[in-house]
């Protein structure tokens, strides 16, 4: 499907709502107007790209109202609802066609986006219990080092350090870590061994991984 095959379908969508619609007016592929109310762009493209998406944030320059046109894809993947997203945020309406019809997907309008709290409250609560900054930004492909990493590095270093059984309550008070329990419990990286009721030990992947070359982090 071409830009041209966009128009005639847009522009019935459109005249169907009561606006004269008119083409290639100046640098607008699509120009329609409705009594009083603000003009509206319409700018068509074979697939919604960033090239499209500055062209619609370059009309906007000259009136509120901007729609994006694009063929339906076949089906919304990750990047389209990625898009989508980018759109709303910069409010630029979408209009998708498919078999001669005309979709609405979005209308221009001033974005909110609304914060996800209990995400932005978990990115807050791991970065004050992160001794340090251990990772190396932009980097991919490597373990990260995590604030519940650093916790059980510690309780593994305190259990190496005694060759005596020990409970989560002495640990947790030997290394300020109030939820020692809970990571000797779930034993995530498989460091600790639970020899008797309410006692570990470090295991043998835990002194592995506590004494290798060079050791998981550095604590400061």
């Amino acid at each position: 499907m071409s830009e041209a095959d966009l128009y005639p379908p847009v522009k019935a969508f459109l005249e169907a709502q009561g606006y004269t619609v008119k083409a290639e007016v100046g640098a607008a592929d699509v120009m329609a107007c409705r009594g009083e109310d603000p003009p509206l762009i319409v700018e068509l493209k074979t697939s919604l790209n960033l090239s499209l998406i500055l062209q619609g944030v370059a009309r906007q320059g000259l009136f509120d109202h901007v729609y994006l046109a694009v063929p339906q894809p076949p089906k919304w993947t990750h990047r389209y609802r990625d898009l989508t997203a980018l759109l709303r945020r910069l409010g630029l309406g979408l209009l998708t066609v498919r078999a001669g019809q005309v979709e609405p997907h979005l209308d221009p309008a001033p974005y909110q986006p609304r914060k996800n709290s209990a995400k932005a409250a978990r990115l807050l609560k791991e970065f004050h219990q992160r001794k340090g900054d251990p990772n190396i930004g932009g980097t991919t492909g490597i373990k990260r080092m995590t604030a519940y990493r650093q916790d059980a590095i510690r309780l593994a270093e305190a259990l190496a350090a005694t060759p005596d059984p020990q409970s989560p309550a002495t640990l947790a008070r030997a290394t300020g870590i109030a939820r020692a329990g809970s990571i000797l419990l779930a034993n995530h990286y498989g460091w600790f061994d639970h020899p008797a009721k309410g006692r570990y030990v470090l295991s043998p992947a835990g002194r592995a991984a506590l004494f290798q070359d060079p050791p998981p982090s550095p604590i400061p």
